[in-house]
């Protein structure tokens, strides 16, 4: 441990955001670069508690040894910490930026100070390696004569291909995009994670001897018998993107849209393509209302920015919840508190307030010549058992009436679709509609894996990547009779 009393010396600092007079302007990634020397005394006040709850279950799913590289940067050991951050993590570009930082929550030392800045330390590792020119292909030594399809290349998907190409398979990554990634080239916007850098590890990958194929839906264009003849084992890692939506009267009306119809456009046309203007759904001039208050929803909010909206609000269903943890939120537990995200940051600049609007219930929409104009609402109020809302009834003579030329409705995701491979592997599903898999991920048809959302459900970036990671273990022990690749105990 390099300093010991680093954690009573130096405060929590991480990086500034670029002023909102400015960043709104581009698509460019909100977040300044901090300086080495600030970087070091952020990974001096990691603790060596003794018990690292950070890379726990509580804490990173990766399993990130987090002490060890904190360490490593206080003592300006850069090589050193990339070698410790990649025995891990495949990704750590992606998760130092797009990450909520579970692991942060479950510092030890966030128990009664701010935490360490375990993700702006974890991104400052990889970005420093790429630019000393650390991070070079690394293609496996010898290759065995096996062959795994990989159907989905978000982040389960890349974590699965690259854990077993490093065993020596030969693996072919199926996208039905026209771009590799999958959320994170197109569900994720640029001002939080910049496509050149997706693009960056795609092209490691493929120089690493992996291949990708693009424009590939399988069950649809690919069939899956195809795969099941030419492969000798599939993992499914397509993402859970059957969208929940919202059934009141008006819902018909143009103008009403879900997030993930509305974000992949904007990605897609910063990065060059041409959506025809009738086809592009833009929030220039209009009075945006965004249903959802989640992540996607604040994803959804700084897109309409940029794109200069006249108006926007978010609404959500729940009641806002607490600042600070409550007793029914137990350190070293993730706490569902209140947050401000950079675009929460951004809308606020304008108005002077939270755009944010709790406990609130869509009624109905209504519109002129078949396009959205109102959206009418009401006030709710919650019965609680802690912080924890369970029951909830409308306020008699709350409702209220609002100017919406652009409805987005960010309200999660119920399961993967069922259409395609799921459906012609015949593959069982759990009572949520994912694919059920025994402790190896392997479904029920021998061969035939699954990973990521598609498996547990909507979940974080950093939990497809630990999924795709475990997976590449069992197809791994199942084509080879055992496997050297890193395991962890997630189930």
């Amino acid at each position: 441990m390099g300093k010991p009393t680093g954690f009573k010396e130096f405060k929590r600092e991480t990086a500034a955001r670029r002023p909102v007079e400015l960043r709104i302007l581009d698509w460019n990634e909100v977040y300044l670069d901090i300086a080495e020397e600030k970087l070091k005394l952020q990974g001096a006040r990691c603790m060596d508690c003794g018990i690292p709850f950070c890379h726990g279950p509580a804490g990173c799913p990766l399993g990130n040894i987090i002490p060890e590289w904190s360490d490593l940067i206080y003592k300006g050991r850069w090589h050193d910490a990339i070698e410790m951050l990649h025995k891990t993590n495949n990704f750590p570009e992606f998760t130092g930026r797009i990450c909520p930082a579970p692991c942060e929550e479950a510092c030890v030392l966030g128990i009664n100070e701010k935490p360490v800045t375990i993700k702006s330390i974890e991104q400052n590792i990889i970005d420093h390696a790429f630019k000393e020119g650390w991070i070079k292909p690394c293609p496996p030594a010898m290759r065995t004569d096996k062959k795994v399809a990989v159907v989905g290349s978000g982040p389960a998907g890349l974590g699965c291909a690259a854990q077993l190409n490093k065993a020596g398979h030969q693996v072919t990554v199926f996208e039905r995009a026209d771009r590799i990634g999958g959320l994170l080239m197109y569900g994720i916007p640029n001002f939080k994670l910049e496509k050149h850098i997706v693009n960056r590890r795609v092209d490691l990958m493929k120089a690493e001897g992996i291949n990708f194929v693009t424009s590939a839906n399988v069950g649809f264009n690919i069939k899956v018998a195809d795969l099941r003849r030419d492969f000798d084992a599939i993992v499914l890692c397509g993402g859970s993107t059957l969208a929940r939506d919202i059934d009141v009267p008006g819902r018909d009306l143009n103008g009403i849209h879900l997030a993930m119809t509305y974000l992949p456009m904007q990605n897609k046309t910063t990065l060059g393509n041409r959506i025809p203007e009738r086809e592009f759904i833009n929030a220039k001039g209009k009075h945006v209302i965004i249903l959802g208050g989640g992540d996607t929803g604040a994803d959804c909010l700084g897109t309409a920015i940029r794109q200069g909206c006249k108006s926007v609000q978010q609404f959500e269903l729940l009641p806002k919840p607490p600042t600070v943890r409550v007793q029914d939120m137990p350190w070293p537990y993730w706490p569902m508190i209140y947050r401000v995200s950079s675009a929460h940051e951004e809308a606020a600049v304008p108005t002077g307030h939270d755009v944010r609007d709790f406990a609130i219930n869509t009624k109905s929409f209504s519109g002129e010549n078949g396009v959205v104009k109102k959206l009418q609402g009401i006030r709710l109020e919650w019965e609680m058992q802690g912080s924890r809302p369970v029951k909830m009834k409308e306020i008699p003579g709350s409702e209220f009436t609002l100017d919406c030329d652009l409805c987005l409705l960010a309200l999660g995701f119920i399961s993967p679709e069922p259409e395609g491979p799921i459906s012609q592997l015949g593959v069982k599903l759990d009572q949520r509609g994912n694919v059920l898999v025994d402790q190896n991920y392997m479904s029920n048809i021998s061969g035939v894996f699954a990973a990521g959302d598609m498996r547990r459900g909507q979940s974080l970036v950093v939990w497809a990547i630990s999924e795709g990671r475990q997976a590449a273990v069992g197809v791994d022990e199942f084509l080879m009779g055992r496997s050297d690749l890193p395991k962890m105990k997630l189930f």
